[in-house]
């Protein structure tokens, strides 16, 4: 028997045994069939995806330039335009500041772009299933999530062709892992279903329910920007109220104060001792429990700061010498496209796209062909 032949006959023999796991869970017959209709082998995407993990680590300021610029700002505050009263109502249901849900949002999935990526998408029984079948490090999540992923087409809410996802299974607009979803899915819409896939109503409402009910301070911010005092870095980690940071010489880059001198905050040195200084407030961490990774909680907050009209990080990321900022990442990609060297979308972001004008360019000016951003390269552009 072929190996590919073999493989699908073990994950065939994988769904009929989990029925029984699945049953347990009070999942009916019918259901777990509708789920499975036509689904003979692995989405094999799936188990590429998951071996396909690299270990790279980017950089705090190349990070935020991906996902906090003026394109995600842009389209964030087209999007608080166009659904304004939607915010506004989630805003005083929940307490959720709606531009935090709104960075969220571009976050999770480019503001719902990512949704009509084919690429990206998966139904997620199967591929929850491949994972339990054919991945060992992810087997016990992929079983609990599964579950959940059929106890959401049980209740309704969705068809089985409806239930896409990741590789992982998160799904839709704010891309939230099944298990995730049975805690905290709202039908904002009022249709009757809780559609975090079609709806952004529902998906945005969603994210707040989860923000409240891990413990969002309504009318706070998540943090503040600092200047890190001489000798202060010894205090990273540590958490002591606004006035004792104040106290030791902590103040903001633009010479406001801090409100609410007995709030509590934690010292992050996310960039090391030579870059900004951020003074960590409850909201920081309630955002973490959306996703653990500080980066990815400095992301939201500064990204809804910027939509909302104010904000920035003022001092420098301490980047090496002769590397764009996101501002000169903008400038360069606009230059290549108005030259005709580059027609991809100015986003900031270096593809190959990108990368590949810039080769083009650097050949033109005799320079070394790297294919990478630099000052140089936009000085010879200007």
């Amino acid at each position: 028997m072929p190996i590919d032949a073999q493989a699908d006959a073990g994950f065939k023999a994988w769904i009929a045994n989990f029925y029984e796991t699945a049953a347990k869970a009070g999942i009916s017959r019918s259901t777990y069939q509708r789920a499975f209709a036509g689904i003979s082998e692995p989405d094999r995407n799936v188990l590429e995806k998951a071996a396909y993990q690299p270990e790279f680590k980017s950089r705090i300021w190349d990070y935020l330039d991906s996902r906090v610029n003026p394109y995600t700002v842009k389209i964030g505050r087209e999007m608080a335009a166009k659904h304004g009263s939607t915010l506004n109502a989630l805003e005083r249901h929940f307490g959720v500041d709606k531009h935090i849900l709104l960075a969220i949002w571009s976050m999770e999935s480019n503001y719902g772009a990512a949704l009509d990526n084919p690429d990206r998408l998966h139904h997620v029984p199967q591929a929850l299933a491949t994972l339990a079948w054919g991945d060992k490090k992810r087997a016990k999540f992929a079983r609990t999530q599964l579950t959940a992923a059929l106890k959401i087409l049980q209740s309704g809410d969705v068809t089985p062709k409806q239930l896409t996802g990741s590789w992982a299974g998160a799904m839709g607009h704010t891309q939230f892992i099944p298990t995730s979803y049975l805690l905290y899915s709202v039908d904002a819409d009022g249709n009757g279903k809780r559609d975090i896939w079609h709806s952004v109503p529902d998906a945005l409402a969603t994210a707040a329910n989860l923000l409240k009910k891990n413990g969002w301070q309504t009318g706070k911010t998540w943090g503040y920007e600092a200047v890190l005092p001489a000798g202060a870095a010894k205090y990273e980690g540590q958490t002591k109220t606004l006035a004792q940071w104040a106290a030791l010489g902590f103040a903001r880059p633009n010479g406001k104060g801090f409100p609410r001198g007995s709030d509590r905050a934690e010292l992050k040195l996310l960039a090391g001792p030579n870059g900004p200084a951020f003074l960590m407030l409850k909201n920081f961490f309630v955002v973490k429990r959306y996703n653990a990774a500080d980066s990815y909680a400095l992301a939201v907050g500064l990204l809804a700061d910027e939509i909302a009209g104010y904000g920035g990080v003022q001092q420098r990321w301490p980047r090496p010498q002769g590397t764009l900022d996101i501002r000169e990442k903008f400038e360069l990609q606009s230059r290549m496209k108005e030259l005709g060297y580059y027609n991809g979308e100015v986003d900031g972001n270096f593809g190959s796209g990108s990368k590949a004008a810039i080769s083009e360019i650097q050949k033109r000016l005799g320079m070394q062909q790297s294919g990478e951003p630099s000052q140089r390269l936009l000085e010879a552009l200007r």
